[in-house]
């Protein structure tokens, strides 16, 4: 059995616990945090042990840093958050002022890699797809025309681009957003064959294609395709009728991204 002071430091430390995660709550919902239900996390708890143990609080504020990320809190916020923490643990006050910058470095180092972590995870899972049309970026097309080019010692002449370009002069942004958006769903329709589609742009997409004697037809299918899929949307009226055209393939990957950057241009 547990002595009765062993028990009543337990009692204690939890006390004190829940005491500063209430004063950092208050705190940070006083400053701003934009909804209270998701602040709340398990790595809050540890945060607060290693602050009132004076332990070394790193590997907790790195795992508070990722779990703020993976809760879709932005970098901003996050720092805020800390900084409410910071504000209570040095004014015993109940009327505190967060302030980042009067944050330790090593504490909002600490938070700031393990944000940072995550969000740089993120983004390399989706850099190959552009959030708007869900069409490979235009760096994926690269990296896909290399591997072309390492096939063959020459140009090779069995692939070609087809490209589309969208006449959005006259359209405002929303429109243009659409626009891109419906002929993006064309071009699946079209090339479903598993070739590469991407974006070059806020109005260009391109196509990785094998050269065949069904080309020509598709490209047709996709003229007729985007001219209805624009023609269907009162919102993209002001955008011009798409244009479809073919590239060859220049000699070497290098001019290759040449032409996919003036192209996107």
């Amino acid at each position: 059995m547990e002595s009765g002071e062993l028990k009543g430091d337990r009692v204690g430390v939890a006390q004190a616990e829940r005491l500063l995660k209430s004063r950092w709550r208050t705190a940070t919902m006083a400053a701003g945090w934009a909804f209270p239900a998701d602040w709340p996390l398990a790595e809050v708890d540890d945060v607060c042990a290693a602050m009132l143990e004076h332990t070394d609080p790193a590997d907790a504020l790195i795992r508070l840093g990722r779990a703020r990320a993976e809760a879709g809190a932005g970098l901003s916020e996050t720092l805020l958050d800390l900084a409410a923490l910071h504000a209570v643990l040095t004014d015993a006050s109940h009327i505190v002022s967060p302030n980042v910058d009067a944050l330790p470095s090593r504490m909002l180092r600490m938070t700031a890699l393990g944000w940072a972590d995550v969000v740089t995870k993120q983004a390399g899972d989706c850099a190959a797809e552009d959030p708007l049309t869900g069409l490979a970026t235009a760096a994926y097309l690269r990296t896909r025309l290399g591997e072309v080019y390492r096939e063959t010692p020459v140009a090779p002449l069995d692939y070609a681009l087809v490209l589309l370009r969208l006449d959005v002069h006259r359209a405002s942004g929303w429109s243009r957003v659409v626009a891109m958006t419906l002929v993006s769903d064309a071009l699946r329709t079209v090339f479903d064959g598993g070739e590469t589609l991407a974006t070059l742009g806020p109005c260009v997409a391109a196509v990785l294609v094998r050269r065949d004697e069904l080309l020509a037809r598709r490209i047709s299918n996709l003229r007729v395709l985007a001219a209805d899929r624009l023609a269907d949307d009162p919102n993209v009226r002001p955008v011009g009728p798409a244009k479809v055209w073919t590239e060859r393939l220049p000699d070497t990957h290098a001019e290759a991204c040449a032409l996919l950057t003036s192209l996107g241009r």
